[in-house]
């Protein structure tokens, strides 16, 4: 039997699910949020596969459609809105009716920065943090944005010739320690822009 209260809990700074989202829960054997969890993790393993297999380039990787596309590929056998922009509020996040917009603006910064820098290389774990970060901020998503900005940006800085980044070399769903990190982290970027120790922490 689903336990709605279960599964509407989330891990620390992750999107609460609310009772709208659950109606597009597709495995029916999922009733707890251990469950959900260990399903979408398959999911994104798999959707992982599939996009480190593809030779991206940034022209190719910072589109609105590619954005969409990942986060389908990463929750397509979990939800039924998976690639499709949120309709509600949350705790996190741009409102729902400014997220195409924001988004654009985005990865229009993005590619307007790769364009003026010679060297990518050296700067493409800097380009790619940044691009993290505010795809954060925005928040496109139900849920999932987190695993989804973490993945486009691993995405982008192998795309600037750099190194996949780790993120603490740990699954941030299964560590308390590494999640309270990277969630400091976070809000040292979103008060300070210092995006020192967001940095730090995705080469740890």
């Amino acid at each position: 039997m689903i336990d709605p209260t279960d599964l509407l809990s989330g891990s620390e700074g992750a999107t609460p699910l609310g009772p709208d989202d659950l109606v597009g829960l597709i495995p029916t054997a999922v009733a707890t949020r251990q469950e959900l969890n260990e399903v979408e993790r398959e999911n994104v393993e798999d959707a992982m596969i599939w996009a480190f297999g593809r030779k991206w380039t940034p022209e190719s990787l910072l589109s609105d459609k590619v954005m969409r596309q990942l986060h389908q590929r990463m929750f397509t056998d979990v939800w039924r809105w998976a690639g499709k922009y949120r309709k509600r509020e949350t705790s996190i996040g741009v409102s729902p009716t400014h997220i195409a917009v924001q988004l654009w603006n985005l990865l229009e910064d993005v590619r307007t920065q790769v364009d003026l820098v010679e060297d990518t290389q050296s700067v493409a774990d800097e380009i790619a943090i940044r691009f993290h970060h505010r795809l954060v901020q925005i928040h496109p998503f139900p849920n999932g944005n987190g695993r989804h900005a973490r993945l486009a940006a691993d995405l982008l800085v192998i795309a600037l010739a750099g190194e996949r980044f780790t993120w603490g070399s740990v699954d941030l769903a299964g560590s308390l320690v590494a999640r309270s990190v990277y969630l400091r982290a976070l809000r040292i970027a979103d008060t300070d822009l210092n995006y020192g120790p967001l940095l730090a922490f995705a080469r740890s």
